[in-house]
């Protein structure tokens, strides 16, 4: 399908996918590729416009990433975030330096609101800036569109050669007309029509699958979260009965959860599909004992989700294609690319080396978590499933800080219920991003019934977020937390101090591990 693109170019910043959700915002298609692609590539993309993102390189070290200036030739409108404004300036006679003042968090902008990337944006506005190089001269023929009292330059255009820049980040939420600025870009300056909708996404995807699938059997790693259900059922629209979905339950779900995803896709379900449950959870658990880095456990769950449907396809015969449900902020996470690796996702860099398919099919991997919302919704695959709490693939295994036991499983399983269940009795649930209890490996002295106590500290988790590669801590009302507190420390044995998580994305991670 012929579709109006813009291509971001990666230099190894963490909000680079978020420049392209920020895009597909704008309802224009998004896809980010690697700084230093072929020219040759770049050009038969046929891009709109290209975007070069953020990074945490100096663009005058001698191992920057750099690229062509073959790239400001192509006739195609370029935008310049951070590190990739600072590369403009640099490829193009301007001069960057180290800054004598860093700036850091929410900044005061003065901008020239008559340049086009500024069009209708306050004359002061707060941007989130993020640098310890700045601009100290502009190229000859740039004009400077914005400053702070610190950066002279902090923003700039060459508007005859469509080349703007800004040393900000207008991706961020933190940024307040950071949408205004893109769509300024995507809609005014790159000429898009802002026509790429989801339906087409799901159209076009289903028919990837059939012509690439051909006859082929394909096994679905089903988790019952979201983004394994929407493939899954991308998958059966595709190829009806070449589809097996395994689920395997590690015996690091939800409370109750392994029960749910067999009545929703089991053979008593509402979807036409081949449905294997595998009971794991002593294999898993005899696989984590004594393992207690976050990244070891990754890799380790990563690699028994493999090795169980590897023998599940062998039962099944001649199994072609494992199907993931990898999403664009697995993808940017695990470090693929230029970015730097915040944690391997079990579907992504959780991966062993050798597996036993001709290849895995990810039809979700372009998506970010609302995304893959909205094709669940153009699947008819019904709400309560598709809104569904986001879960990860390792389970509770990252939310049980230090060793995963069966004992410490019950205790975060239990927490976690009620947690869950308060929080939807106050109508709190539907505004939320995620909440989730997790289990610290912090131990603590607490008397209940008159009775001394040594026992664990449950830490409760709330965020709001649009698109999971930002957060902030959602504030839950204190008599809801209250409630929470005192039902599991009463209700659930092992646990006896209750904490909030404040912390926001970045500095942490949503989840803990």
């Amino acid at each position: 399908m012929d579709r109006e693109m813009i291509v971001v170019l990666d230099f190894g910043g963490q909000y680079n996918q978020l420049i392209a959700r920020r895009v597909r915002e704008c309802n224009v298609y998004c896809e980010v590729h690697p700084y230093n692609m072929p020219l040759d590539r770049l050009k038969d993309m046929r891009p709109k416009g290209i975007i070069f993102t953020g990074g945490p390189n100096s663009v005058y070290a001698e191992d920057s990433p750099l690229c062509g200036k073959e790239v400001f030739e192509l006739g195609v409108p370029v935008l310049g975030i951070c590190y990739g404004s600072q590369l403009m300036a640099h490829l193009l006679g301007g001069k960057v330096a180290t800054a004598p003042v860093s700036e850091y968090g929410r900044t005061e902008v003065e901008v020239d609101n008559g340049a086009a990337i500024f069009s209708g944006v306050s004359s002061k506005t707060v941007c989130w800036m993020s640098h310890t190089d700045y601009i100290e001269q502009a190229p000859e023929d740039f004009k400077v569109t914005a400053h702070t009292p610190v950066c002279p330059v902090a923003g700039m255009e060459n508007a005859e050669r469509g080349l703007y820049a800004v040393q900000f980040h207008p991706e961020v939420m933190h940024t307040q007309e950071g949408m205004k600025m893109l769509h300024n870009f995507v809609i005014n300056i790159c000429g898009c029509k802002g026509d790429w909708r989801m339906d087409s996404f799901v159209e076009t995807s289903i028919e990837a699958i059939r012509e690439r699938v051909g006859s082929g059997k394909v096994l679905c790693a089903l988790s019952g979260g979201v983004d394994s259900s929407v493939a899954a059922v991308l998958l059966a629209k595709a190829i009806g009965k070449q589809l097996t979905c395994v689920f395997v339950d590690h015996g690091l779900l939800r409370k109750n959860e392994g029960d749910e995803v067999e009545e929703v896709f089991g053979p008593n379900g509402p979807y036409d599909l081949n449905f294997i449950r595998v009971n794991a959870q002593e294999r898993f658990y005899e696989k984590l004992a004594g393992v207690e880095e976050p990244e070891r456990k990754r890799k380790i769950i990563g690699e028994e989700f493999i090795r169980v449907f590897e023998e599940e396809a062998k039962k099944i015969g001649a199994v072609d294609y494992l199907v993931q449900g990898t999403i664009y902020p697995d993808v940017i996470e695990s470090g693929l690319g230029k970015s730097a690796v915040i944690k391997s996702h079990h579907n992504v860099g959780g991966l062993p080396d050798c597996v036993e398919f001709k290849e895995i099919i990810e039809p979700l991997r372009l998506l970010f978590k609302d995304e893959v919302r909205k094709a669940g919704l153009e699947l008819e695959i019904p709400e309560k499933l598709v809104y569904r709490q986001p879960f990860p693939g390792p389970g509770l295994g990252i939310r049980i800080i230090g060793e995963v036991t069966a004992e410490k499983v019950r205790i975060v399983q239990d927490a976690d219920a009620i947690y869950r269940e308060e929080v939807a009795k106050a109508g709190l649930d539907k505004g939320l991003g995620q909440y989730f209890a997790a289990l610290t490996n912090m131990r603590s002295v607490g008397v209940m019934g008159d009775e001394r106590t040594y026992d664990y500290a449950v830490a409760l988790r709330a965020v709001n977020t649009s698109d999971f590669m930002t957060a902030e801590a959602a504030q839950i009302p204190w008599d809801v937390l209250g409630t929470v507190t005192s039902r599991i420390v009463n209700e659930v044995k092992g646990v006896n101090r209750v904490l909030f998580d404040c912390t926001g994305k970045p500095p942490g991670t949503i989840e803990f591990e």
